[in-house]
């Protein structure tokens, strides 16, 4: 009998080991494919869900795959991060495993991509230095104490951020904060500023002309519709130094189109 349990254990262990094993080896195949459909600097990480794997993939069904990747490239954006969960996709392991083209059928995702200061810099000319806040009822009001329009209390804190950062007019450098609401209509993103001053909370002394034509370098619109994965944005929010667009898609084809 105690031979009997040793065995059934060590058995036990070489099938979570080959489980395991088979899935590392499925998602380093699911990570190639991604860096090569998103033009990816190095293989994102991919991790497969569920235990036992093996089972999944006799199926060639996976019940959801979450994926992390860096420094994508969209548009004038070049450090965009992407953090996506895809859920209910079909991929046969054979075809997985193997040399050719793979295909993954992605019957739902859900997705965030984070845009960086950096990148915010390369939307707004002149600007450097940059930090990404968030603001509170209290930083709005404060605002309007400061001198700034009524209208800014009105905003709704979780669409809003504050830009710092250092901005060159006419050759004088100016360390600037500007408040700008997060728009999202019809699927189309913006920052949409609505105050600038120093960062110091004072007016800028400069011409309220000069003021105006600093908000309008910060109006960015944000092609969403070149963003990863087709993803559809619910949410633009302003979350731990970045901008973040979160959002789902359905029915994806990840990769090359599966044969007829």
């Amino acid at each position: 009998m105690r031979r009997l349990v040793i065995g059934l254990l060590v058995l036990a262990g070489l099938l979570v080991t080959a489980d395991f094993g088979a899935a590392a080896l499925a998602e380093s195949a699911v990570s190639r494919q991604m860096r090569e459909q998103l033009a990816l600097p190095d293989d994102p990480s991919v991790r497969i869900n569920g235990f036992p794997f093996l089972t999944q993939a006799l199926a060639g069904r996976y019940s959801s795959i979450d994926i992390d990747a860096e420094r994508i490239t969209v548009g004038d954006l070049r450090e965009v991060q992407i953090n996506a969960r895809l859920d209910d996709v079909a991929a046969p392991l054979p075809m997985l495993l193997g040399s050719g083209p793979k295909s993954l059928l992605v019957t739902r995702a859900e997705g965030s991509v984070r845009i960086g200061a950096n990148d915010v810099e390369r939307l707004v000319p002149g600007l450097t230095g940059t930090r990404i806040e968030t603001v509170d009822a209290d930083a709005l009001a404060q605002a309007v104490e400061e001198g700034g329009d009524a209208s800014l209390a009105d905003i709704d804190p979780d669409r809003a951020a504050r830009f710092v950062g250092t901005y060159t007019l006419l050759g004088q450098e100016l360390e600037v904060a500007v408040i700008a609401v997060l728009e999202l209509t019809d699927g189309q993103a913006e920052i949409a500023p609505r105050d600038v001053r120093l960062a110091d909370g004072t007016p800028l002394p400069i011409p309220s002309s000069a003021q105006r034509a600093i908000l309008g370098r910060f109006s960015v619109p944000i092609d969403t519709g070149s963003l990863p994965l087709q993803v559809t944005p619910r949410t633009f929010l302003a979350r731990e130094g970045m901008l973040e667009i979160s959002g789902t898609a359905s029915d994806l084809v990840l990769g090359a189109p599966t044969p007829a």
